[in-house]
């Protein structure tokens, strides 16, 4: 079997799961929504700053409670027979486009909701949409790899949120920055070097990934 087609048959098998146990889903969704529903009854339709700052926050947790699952469903016999099956960097890159996916689906669900709840103050709406994919899939990247390394101290969920703290600060403050000019009229200069900062943050933890998750699993 090739590495592409066990990565794909990996996907499928996460979407079929996630198509059975509809349970999660619905669970994230009913997250979101509460979530947004609050900060409308506590704060209204916050100004345009403060509505992006909340955006992202939301964001943040949302990818911590979506994609902390992607390893802490795998028991341990499960993960040795896949161990048998496929290759290791197969079997992440499996579960890096697959929480990729999932992400996105949760990212325009909280673009929605917020939009419904707290009001819409974006100006650019499709350069937006961009940067909350951009967004989605950075989030989903970092978590992944985070999970991939607390699924190996006891399904830890709780390492995953203290090992990303220091790394997820940065990201959060940089897509911030990225989508405040879709609030504004005016050019906001650096913006490339963002664009360019941000994924050259994907682009290394994709390669760290696919560099330190083969040592992980043989543990």
């Amino acid at each position: 079997m090739s590495g592409l087609h066990q990565t794909l048959t990996l996907i499928k098998k996460d979407v079929l799961l996630e198509l059975r146990q509809q349970y999660a889903f619905y669970g994230i969704l009913l997250y979101i929504i509460s979530t947004v529903f609050v900060i409308n009854m506590m704060m209204g339709q916050p100004e345009e700053q403060i509505w992006n700052a909340l955006f992202w926050v939301v964001q943040l947790f949302v990818s911590v409670n979506a994609i902390a699952k992607s390893f802490m469903q795998e028991s341990r016999g499960r993960l040795l027979y896949f161990y048998s099956l496929v290759h290791p960097r197969n079997f992440i890159a499996a579960k890096l486009l697959y929480n990729i996916l999932l992400m996105s689906v949760m990212s325009i669900i909280t673009l929605v909701s917020c939009m419904v709840f707290l009001g819409n103050p974006v100006t650019k709406f499709w350069y937006f949409i961009g940067v909350v994919m951009l967004g989605g899939i950075s989030l989903s990247l970092l978590f992944t790899m985070l999970a991939a390394i607390a699924a190996q101290a006891n399904q830890n969920a709780a390492l995953m949120a203290i090992m990303g703290f220091p790394i997820i600060m940065p990201l959060l403050m940089l897509l911030a920055s990225v989508a405040r000019t879709a609030f504004v009229t005016v050019y906001q200069p650096g913006l490339s070097n963002m664009f360019i900062l941000l994924g050259g943050m994907d682009v290394l933890i994709v390669g760290l990934a696919m560099i330190l998750f083969p040592f992980l699993w043989k543990d």
